[in-house]
This record gives structure tokens, C-alpha cells and sequence, in this order.
């Protein structure tokens, strides 16, 4: 019967060999199958601790100077555990503020060191990162106030069952959020509504990016007529771009605005009313803006940056009345259908219009239906007939 030997008697056979038999080191090397290092080693080591100095010892090293403490440690996972949207690189920033009480005065760790400590507590998935396309093309205006890119965007469920929308809007240059306006339904006098709100808190920006949703433009309609929000840019002389179709990364900067305004305030939650999720959400865009540091432009605030715009900011637009005695108005009353005729072209109210007498702003291009101040309606001018009765403001009592 063949008996296995262990390691620490084949070590023992060896230095023996050497010791007793007079063997030459090289010899029992190569007999043993390994280094002339490791039988010097063996022999040193029965030397200074007998027997036992040939136990098998551990080659874990004595001291890593490198690894983390284990009070930063605990910090890294303290802080990942109670803010899940967190990434290395927030972790750092976050590390990077505290008192050096606070890690019993170890040095602050780099993100790789961060990163492998989350990987190896099973925090983030190695596999799940994913590489950037290469063919994206990035861009960033050059100061703030030059260009908001906005959007609507959904998800807010309220305990009546009734889900919020809110337009947002963010400064291209400095990521500030201009805009969180919540609704509960995507209008367009609603989301102008908020656009107004945006202007007269933050002024009037160069440019506004947006895609083609219809409270946006009216581009792709048959015919094309100039939509509400686009009315509002054109009276405070913003420059309204659009988007390519099928284009979302040309607004990406409100794209990526949407995903963290979803993880981290947490729209998966269900809110008591539309006001208490407009208090929450403008607590969060505060600190957005002022307190939580942005990885595009250096982690800093947005605030930082916003707060370097060196023009005066133009005031928004405010109608304080028009003068509707020109030849280029005129009165109509709608049917009972809702319907008004100009210049032989119908143009449809809605039925809540009916019996309605409403001012008519007629160009070469378009014609804007008033009730008041209130436009009700803008479509393009079709017909180029003689517009009769050019006489705008109808008495109310006039039949």
C-alpha cells in the first residue's frame, strides 16, 4: 500500500538528503521538483525552528500597505448602502468633504480602490458597465443662459390614481435646472404655462432646444401652423431648434437629467396630491442645483457655473394689451357648431366656443383665433380673399 506523504515530511526528506546524506542542494532540487530557492529556504527554516519551522506557512504577504482601511471601508459601503444611485465617483466626492475625524485620519481612497471595494461587497455588477458608443459627438455651449434644452416627461402617480407630468428644462452649459413644472395633463397652455414660470424666475435664454412633441411645434401638422410654445418664443425673441427626428441624444443633457431625476427622487413612489409632489420636487431641484456635484463640468454644483452668466438676464414677455383697431383684425361670432369663417376658410373652435364672439388676428401666413386674452387657436392662412367685417372687439351686447 502506497503511503502519501505531506508536505512537511517531503520537506524533511529533503533537508535530510542534504544534511545526512550530503547531498548537493541542486541535486535535491531537481529530485523534489522545485527550486534550489526552496530547498535553501527549507533549510533555513529547520535550522532556526526545527521540525516545526517546515509547517506550512501562509503566502499571504505580512503588510499591504495599499489596501483600505477598514474604517474607509466601512464608509464606502455605509454610503452606497444608503444612497443606491451613488457611483464610485460621487462616493469620492462625498469622502473627499467629510471631517478626517470621521476616518479615524486615513488618506482618502481613489475611485479604482472604491470601485473594486464595491465589487467586492456585491454592490455593483462589473458586468453591467456599459461602454460608451463611440460615435456620439459631444457638445456644450460655451455660457449659460445661451440655450435650455427641455422636454416633458412622465411618471408621477398621485394617490387618486391620476398620474402628473412635469416639463423640465436644464441650461446646456451649466446643467442647472431651470424647470420642473408639474401638470397633469400635457397641454399646451399648460406646458407654456411653465415655460413662462421658468423665464420669470431665471430670464430669458438665447435658445431652446426641444424634440417635435406637438405642445412644442407645429411643423408636421397639415398644414404647418405656428403652435403656442412657439408663440412664446417668438414674442421674447428666443431662437426655438429642433431635433431631427429619431434623435433623442441631440437632447441628451435633458435625457440624462430625466434618469437621475427618476432614481434619486424617486418617481416609482406614489405622491398624496399634485401640490405635495411639486413641494418635494422643488426641494430636490434645490438641491440639485446648489449642493450636488455634477461629474460633467468638474463635480461641482450647476449652480457654480450658472451664477457666472455676465449679461443682464431679459425679462420675460408680459402682454399688457393690444391695440385690436387695425385693419389686419376683425370680429367674428362662432356657431353654434363652433365653427368661424374668414375669407371663406372655416376654422373650428370646438363646440365650447359656440355662440362665442371672438377677436381674429389675420396675416398673409397665419390667423390667431382670441377670446379675450386668451388665444384659442393658430392655423395657417390658406385663403386670400377679402376679409369683410375688419372690426375686432365686438360689443358683447351686439347681436
Amino acid at each position: 500500500m502506497v503511503k502519501e506523504l505531506s508536505v512537511q515530511e517531503q520537506k524533511y526528506r529533503a533537508v535530510m538528503a542534504v544534511l545526512t546524506d550530503g547531498r548537493s542542494v541542486s541535486e535535491v532540487a531537481s529530485q523534489w521538483g522545485v527550486s534550489r530557492q526552496s530547498v535553501h529556504a527549507w533549510l533555513r527554516r529547520y535550522e532556526d525552528g526545527g521540525l516545526a519551522g517546515l509547517e506550512p506557512r501562509s503566502s499571504r504577504p505580512g503588510s499591504c500597505p495599499h489596501q483600505m482601511p477598514g474604517v474607509v471601508q466601512a464608509r464606502v459601503l455605509e454610503l452606497r448602502r444608503t444612497h443606491p444611485g451613488w457611483g464610485p465617483r460621487r462616493i469620492l466626492y462625498e469622502l473627499g468633504r467629510l471631517d478626517p475625524v470621521e476616518l479615524a485620519g486615513e488618506s482618502v481612497p481613489s475611485r479604482s480602490a472604491i470601485y473594486r471595494c464595491l465589487v467586492r461587497a456585491g454592490l455593483i455588477d462589473p458586468q453591467a458597465r456599459r461602454r460608451r458608443d463611440e460615435h456620439w459627438k459631444r457638445w456644450e455651449r460655451g455660457t449659460p443662459m445661451e440655450l435650455w434644452q427641455m422636454d416633458v416627461v412622465g411618471g408621477f402617480l398621485l394617490a387618486d390614481g391620476r398620474r402628473a407630468k412635469a416639463l423640465t428644462g436644464v441650461d446646456d452649459n451649466s446643467r442647472y435646472c431651470v424647470s420642473a413644472y408639474l401638470t397633469l395633463r400635457e397641454t399646451s397652455q399648460r406646458v407654456c404655462d411653465g415655460l413662462g414660470l421658468a423665464m420669470r424666475t431665471h430670464g430669458v435664454p438665447e435658445e431652446i432646444l426641444t424634440d417635435n412633441g406637438k405642445v412644442f411645434t407645429g411643423r408636421f401638422n397639415k398644414p404647418p401652423v405656428e403652435v403656442l410654445f412657439d408663440r412664446v418664443c417668438r414674442e421674447n425673441g428666443i431662437t426655438h431648434r429642433l431635433t431631427q427626428p429619431r434623435s433623442p441624444t441631440t437632447t441628451g443633457k435633458i435625457e440624462r437629467f430625466h434618469r437621475t431625476l427618476r432614481s434619486e427622487f424617486r418617481t416609482d413612489r406614489v405622491f398624496e396630491d399634485l401640490a405635495h409632489a411639486q413641494a418635494e420636487l422643488d426641494e430636490w431641484v434645490i438641491e440639485y442645483n446648489t449642493r450636488r456635484p455634477h461629474s460633467s463640468i468638474g463635480m461641482v454644483p450647476p449652480v457654480e457655473r450658472f451664477s457666472r452668466r455676465e449679461e443682464p438676464l431679459r425679462a420675460a414677455y408680459t402682454p399688457t394689451g393690444q391695440d385690436r383697431t387695425g385693419e389686419d383684425w376683425v370680429a367674428r361670432r362662432a356657431g353654434s357648431n363652433g365653427v368661424i369663417s374668414v375669407s371663406w376658410q372655416q376654422i373650428c373652435l370646438g363646440k365650447a366656443a359656440a355662440g362665442r364672439q371672438v377677436d381674429v388676428h389675420v396675416t398673409d401666413q397665419v390667423i390667431q383665433v382670441w377670446d379675450g386674452a386668451q388665444l384659442l387657436k393658430t392655423t395657417a392662412r390658406t385663403s386670400t380673399g377679402e376679409v369683410r367685417k375688419k372690426r375686432a372687439s365686438i360689443a358683447r351686447d351686439e347681436v
